[in-house]
């Protein structure tokens, strides 16, 4: 029997990567408008491909960005596409359909609710705030917590210390194999692959796959 559900954050719960990329394309295109002399296409390559070597939560991208493209920084160019990034991730920041409704339905259930993600405590936070989630979760592990990304077994030995539980009673919902699914399986937990969060995935190895969330009500009810 299922007695609690840790999910994954960004791309499970929140739509991180339509936030990211329109978030991207503000600045870019305000970068270009303070005087950066680059296509706009070629500019969000060279962008994403330093998100894909120094991680999507690097604090200094736009330095990184401008320093590679021009081998220097100029702060007038570095501050507009620093505002225009946050203006519109601020708006465009939210929850996959549906989830406030099965959060709600998995608690009226009784079973408990966690997080487990990789990115920063603060930030982590912050997404939860804007997207009206904070509430819902009785335990939400950070990198802080541990100083350990997923798949390490100390996110999840965390998030279950702290419920009181163990692994046979949790299901992990992610939407990244080697680290969410591999992770909590390795520590006996059963798992539920989210493909609406990465459909690229060919096979994702967990016990279970949802392409909605409201199918998550499924499993747990069997």
């Amino acid at each position: 029997m299922i007695k609690a559900v840790l999910f994954d954050l960004d791309n499970t719960l929140i739509d991180f990567m339509k936030m990211k990329r329109l978030s991207c394309e503000a600045a870019i295109d305000a970068m270009i408008g303070a005087g950066l002399h680059i296509e706009h296409d070629k500019a969000i390559k060279v962008l994403f491909g330093l998100y894909d070597k120094y991680g999507l939560e690097e604090k200094t991208i736009f330095q990184k960005f401008l320093t590679k493209i021009t081998g220097k920084v100029d702060h007038k160019i570095l501050a507009n596409g620093i505002v225009a990034y946050r203006r519109v991730r601020t708006g465009f920041l939210e929850p996959y359909p549906n989830i406030d409704y099965v959060l709600l339905k998995l608690k009226d259930k009784g079973i408990k609710l966690g997080i487990v993600t990789d990115a920063p405590k603060l930030k982590a936070w912050i997404r939860l705030a804007s997207i009206k989630l904070s509430n819902y979760f009785d335990v939400v592990v950070t990198f802080e917590d541990t100083k350990q990304r997923k798949p390490s077994k100390l996110p999840f030995k965390a998030a279950l210390k702290q419920l009181r539980l163990k692994p046979s009673d949790c299901l992990m919902v992610g939407d990244w194999p080697e680290r969410d699914i591999n992770g909590a399986k390795a520590l006996g937990m059963k798992t539920c692959f989210a493909r609406y969060g990465n459909p690229k995935i060919k096979k994702s190895y967990a016990d279970y796959e949802i392409s909605n969330i409201k199918m998550l009500l499924e499993i747990v009810g069997k």
